[in-house]
């Protein structure tokens, strides 16, 4: 996952205002392979989708995996980052929140239904200062409408990252390499902790079991991987599996559909 997780930047992140007084403003952006939007926030809460390609935002509590016909809320004055693995078209709407109603007050991944979806890409057309009452404004408020029903995910796309210096090590080095050591007890000579103290660690800080918080690396690493285009038979390799049936298994009891499926 290298550095697709790492929070660098949150310290001391920009503020980027949204410099309009309608409830919902859109803006499209293409970026290439590998960019990275640093830590930022906004006063307005953002819905962020690709059209095509796979992001990668990172909180101040984790890392998302954006897969295509997905996208990901970002409530407002959240400290995000973005990241591009692949091109990407990125397009994104900025929603007041105090004029929108019910919206998730924590981060999220939500399924973009083809309704969404085209109303996101007709959002790119409309500028940011339309006409209250016409079309444009209501495409705009349809989109909350949609975006509203949408179920949301705040589990299966995300990786909580601790904080505990003393489990630093462990977390870049299979961030960076998810076949690193797997065992605590490994870990436990290598950063001199007891296996007792990184799994309190880990439960209190990321509510998941070390072992938990190691597969959902994996998961998400073999998202990136598979919306990349390789097979299922390199993915299942490259992360360590014995075979695409084993790799398949685990993905199904993930997602409840197989890799070939999840795409679709």
């Amino acid at each position: 996952m290298k550095k697709q997780a790492r929070r660098a930047g949150f310290e001391n992140p920009e503020y980027q205002p949204i410099d309009t007084d309608r409830a919902v403003v859109a803006r499209s952006i293409d970026w290439p392979v590998q960019h990275e939007q640093p830590a930022h926030f906004h006063d307005r809460g953002q819905l962020v989708f690709a059209s095509s390609g796979i992001l990668n935002v990172t909180t101040e509590d984790g890392a998302w995996v954006v897969p295509p016909q997905r996208a990901v809320w970002i409530p407002m004055r959240t400290h995000h980052s973005i990241l591009s693995k692949t091109k990407v078209e990125l397009r994104t709407v900025y929603i007041d929140e105090r004029e929108a109603g019910a919206v998730p007050s924590k981060c999220c991944v939500i399924a973009v239904s083809p309704l969404l979806r085209e109303l996101l890409l007709t959002a790119m057309t409309v500028p940011p200062d339309y006409e209250s009452g016409g079309r444009d404004e209501r495409v705009m408020t349809l989109i909350i409408d949609e975006f509203s029903r949408a179920e949301a995910n705040t589990r299966d796309f995300f990786l909580p990252l601790p904080r505990d210096r003393r489990v630093k090590p462990i977390v870049d080095a299979i961030l960076d390499d998810s076949e690193a050591p797997a065992t605590l007890a490994v870990w436990s000579q290598k950063v001199g902790a007891s296996e007792r103290t990184i799994q309190r660690i880990f439960e209190a800080e990321t509510g998941l079991h070390f072992s938990t918080w190691k597969k959902q690396v994996i998961l998400l690493e073999a998202l990136r991987k598979l919306s990349d285009g390789e097979s299922v038979l390199n993915v299942a390799l490259d992360l360590g599996y014995s075979s695409p049936s084993a790799f398949t298994y685990m993905f199904r009891q993930a997602f409840g559909v197989t890799p070939s499926r999840f795409f679709d």
